[in-house]
C-alpha cells in the first residue's frame, strides 16, 4: 500500500467508500455504511488509533439518522424484524466513538445532542443494550456540555425506573448534576434534583436501597447550598431506609452507605435531619433507632481505627477514611443533639438511664481509641515512626511515613473529623482519665493550630476551632494545662489573639478569640505564685491596640471578644506581684483608657451585661493603681 492509499484505506477498506455510504440519501445505504463501519471498528486497531480518520468518519454519520435508528428500535408497537438490531448498531457506534473521539469533540452538539434519545430508549431497549447506553451517558455527562443537555431533558423516568437494578443510571445522574452546576440555572437544577430524587426513592421502595444511599451520600456534599433542594419531602423516607439497614445485620457496603448518608444529611439539612435520625422512635426490641445507629458507628470506629494506618497507601484507604470520617461527624452531631435536648425545658428526646450509661461508656472507649489513633498517625507522619518522642524529631534525616499522595496528616479530612468528635466529648464529658490521655496530644494540637494560621497550599483544612474546643476540655485538668504550656500553647494562642484584635472587626474571627480567652483565662488564674514573666508581653501588646469601633453588622460578638481580652489582661495584672506590676503602670493606664471606650460603646448600644463586665474590669484596674 503506497503512502497516498494509506491515508484513505485501513487494512484494505476504503474510508471514502464508508463515507459515501453514510452520506447517501437513502437509509438503506446509510445502514450498510454503518454496518461496514462497525465491522472495521471491531477488527482494525489501526483505524481506532487514527484520530483523523475517526473524526472524519464520525462527522460523516448523519445525526438525525442515528436518532431515527434509536427511536425505531425502541418503539413499543414496533414489530419489524431487526428493529432491535437498528438500536444495537446505533448504540454501538455512539458508544465506540465516545471512547475514540478526542475530548474536544465530545463537547460538540453532534455528540451531546444524542443524549435525549439515549435516555428515552432505556425503558424499552433490550437488557444487553442497556449497559452500553448507560456507559455512553456517563461518558457524555462527565463534561459540562453533556451534563447541561441531560439536565434539560424533561422526562428522566427512564433513568429513575431502572436505577434500582442498574446502578450506572445513578452514576449518570450524579455526574450530570455535579457537572452541570456551573452552566445551569441553580433554581432549575434544584427543582430537577428534588423531583428526580423523589422518583428514585419511590423506585427503590421494597429494596435495601444501598446503591441509592451511596449515590445520595456523594451527591449532597457536592451540591452548592443554592442547589440543595430546600426541605425536601423525601428525607423521612431516607431515614427509614437507613434504619431498615441498621436493624438488618448490615454488611460492609450497607454500613458505609448509611454512615456516609447520615453524615451528608446532617450537614446538608442541619434542622430537619437530626429530628429524623435522632428521634425517640424505638425498634421492636425497645431500643431507639438512633441508639442502634450511633452504636453501630462507634463499634465500627473502635474496630477500624487500629487497622487504618495499614491501609494508608492502599486503594482502600480513601473509602475507609471517608466512612470513618462520616461516622465521627454523625457521632458529633448526635452528642450535640443529645446535649441540646437535655438542656431543653421540653426535651424532644431522651434515652433510658441504662441506654445512656451504655452509650457514655461506648463513647468514652471510642474516644480513647481515637486518641491512640491520632497519636500514632501524627507520630508516623511527623516523626517517621510510631510513638517517637518529640525530642527525637529534630534529626533532619528522619524518614516520614505518610500517605504517598497529597493527603498528608495535615490535610486528611478523617483527622479533622476525629478531632472534632474528640473535642466535643472532651469538653462535655467530665472524664478525668480521658482528658489526661488526650493531654498527650497537646504537641499535635498546637502544631495543627499553627499550620492552620499559615496554611500550606496542600493543607487547606482549618483545625483551629475544633482544637480550641479540645483544649478547653484538656486544660481543665492540671496535667492538660501543664502539657499545653510545655508545648508552646500560650505563645501560639496569645499571638493569634493579638492578630485577631489588630485585624478589622470580624464576627467569625472574634468568636474564635472568645474561645482563646476561655482557655487562657483559667490558666492565668490557676498559675502560682502568679503569671509567668513572658505572659506579660500580652499586656503590653493589648495596651498598644488602636481601638476601632466595629460596624453595625459586626457588633455583639466583636464587642464580647474585646471585653474578654480586657478581662484576660486584668487577670494577668491581678495575679502579678505588686513590685512587678509597677513596671507595667503605663500599660495599665492604656488598658484603662481602652476599657473606658468599650464601656461607652456598650452603654450606647444598650448592652447591660457587657457594661457590667467592663465596669468590673475598670473597678479592678482602678483598685490596683
Amino acid at each position: 500500500m503506497d503512502t497516498s492509499a494509506s491515508s484513505t484505506q485501513i487494512e484494505g477498506v476504503s474510508i471514502e467508500k464508508i463515507e459515501t455510504l453514510l452520506k447517501a440519501k437513502d437509509d438503506s445505504s446509510r445502514f450498510v455504511g454503518l454496518a461496514l463501519l462497525k465491522s472495521v471498528l471491531d477488527n482494525s486497531e489501526e483505524l481506532r488509533s487514527n484520530e483523523d480518520a475517526v473524526v472524519r468518519l464520525w462527522e460523516s454519520i448523519p445525526s438525525k439518522f442515528l436518532d431515527r435508528l434509536i427511536r425505531t428500535g425502541t418503539r413499543k408497537d414496533s414489530s419489524k424484524k431487526g428493529s432491535h438490531d437498528m438500536l444495537d448498531l446505533a448504540v454501538y457506534v455512539i458508544h465506540t466513538f465516545c471512547a475514540l473521539l478526542p475530548e474536544r469533540k465530545l463537547k460538540e452538539g453532534r455528540v451531546v445532542d444524542r443524549i435525549p434519545q439515549l435516555v428515552a430508549c432505556l425503558l424499552n431497549c433490550p437488557e444487553k443494550t442497556t449497559q452500553p447506553v448507560l456507559e455512553t451517558l456517563v461518558s457524555l455527562v462527565s463534561q459540562p456540555e453533556g451534563a447541561r443537555v441531560l439536565v434539560s431533558v424533561k422526562d428522566l423516568t427512564p433513568l429513575t425506573e431502572i436505577a434500582s437494578s442498574q446502578p450506572l443510571a445513578l452514576e449518570v445522574l450524579l455526574h450530570a448534576w455535579l457537572n452541570s452546576a456551573p452552566v445551569t440555572e441553580k433554581v432549575v437544577l434544584s427543582s430537577t434534583i428534588d423531583k428526580t430524587v423523589g422518583n428514585l426513592v419511590a423506585s427503590f421502595k421494597g429494596t435495601d436501597a444501598v446503591t441509592l444511599l451511596d449515590f445520595l451520600s456523594k451527591l449532597l456534599p457536592g451540591l452548592e447550598p443554592e442547589v440543595l433542594p430546600p426541605n425536601p419531602s423525601w428525607i423521612p423516607s431516607l431515614a427509614k431506609f437507613i434504619f431498615n439497614l441498621v436493624i438488618s445485620r448490615p454488611a460492609a457496603a450497607s454500613r458505609a452507605a448509611f454512615t456516609n448518608l447520615s453524615a451528608a444529611l446532617l450537614k446538608a439539612y442541619p434542622l430537619q435531619a437530626p429530628q429524623l435520625l435522632f428521634a425517640n422512635e424505638t425498634s421492636s426490641d425497645e431500643k431507639p433507632y438512633s441508639y442502634l445507629l450511633v452504636n453501630l458507628m462507634l463499634v465500627d470506629l473502635r474496630s477500624s481505627l487500629p487497622l487504618i494506618l495499614e491501609q494508608l497507601n492502599s486503594l482502600q484507604y480513601p473509602l475507609a477514611a471517608r466512612r470513618l470520617a462520616s461516622a465521627f461527624d454523625a457521632v458529633s452531631n448526635y452528642v450535640g443533639y443529645l446535649l441540646r435536648s437535655m438542656d431543653s425545658p421540653a426535651p424532644s428526646f431522651a434515652l433510658s438511664p441504662d441506654h445512656l450509661l451504655k452509650l457514655r461508656r461506648s463513647l468514652s472507649e471510642t474516644m480513647s481509641t481515637t486518641v491512640e489513633f491520632l497519636r500514632d498517625r501524627y507520630d508516623a507522619s511527623v516523626a517517621g515512626a510510631l510513638g517517637l518522642h518529640p525530642e527525637a524529631r529534630t534529626a533532619t534525616a528522619t524518614l516520614i511515613w505518610d500517605s504517598k499522595d497529597s493527603t498528608t496528616v495535615h490535610s486528611d479530612p478523617l483527622i479533622l473529623a476525629a478531632i472534632q468528635a474528640l473535642a466535643i466529648w472532651l469538653r462535655e464529658d467530665d472524664n478525668e482519665m480521658l482528658r489526661k490521655e488526650a493531654a498527650g496530644l497537646s504537641d499535635m494540637f498546637i502544631d495543627f493550630y499553627q499550620r492552620s494560621n499559615f496554611p500550606a497550599p496542600n493543607s487547606p483544612i482549618d483545625f483551629r476551632r475544633p482544637i480550641l474546643v479540645a483544649l478547653e476540655g484538656i486544660t481543665a485538668e492540671p496535667k492538660g494545662a501543664s502539657s499545653f504550656l510545655e508545648n508552646s500553647g500560650w505563645g501560639v494562642l496569645s499571638s493569634d489573639l493579638i492578630s485577631i484584635l489588630n485585624s478589622p472587626p470580624d464576627s467569625n474571627e472574634a468568636s474564635r478569640g472568645v474561645e482563646i480567652v476561655r482557655i487562657l483565662l483559667p490558666i492565668v488564674e490557676a498559675e502560682t505564685p502568679g503569671p509567668r514573666e513572658e505572659w506579660m508581653d500580652l499586656l503590653t501588646k493589648v495596651a498598644a491596640w488602636y481601638y476601632v469601633p466595629p460596624e453595625e453588622g459586626e457588633m455583639g460578638v466583636v464587642e464580647e471578644f474585646q471585653a474578654a481580652v480586657m478581662q484576660l489582661v486584668t487577670a494577668l495584672l491581678v495575679g502579678t506581684h505588686q513590685g512587678v506590676r509597677r513596671r507595667y503602670v503605663h500599660s495599665m493606664g492604656a488598658v484603662l483608657g481602652l476599657a473606658g471606650l468599650l464601656r461607652n460603646r456598650a452603654i450606647k448600644g444598650g448592652d447591660k451585661e457587657l457594661v457590667e463586665v467592663i465596669e468590673d474590669v475598670l473597678d479592678t484596674l482602678e483598685g490596683m493603681r
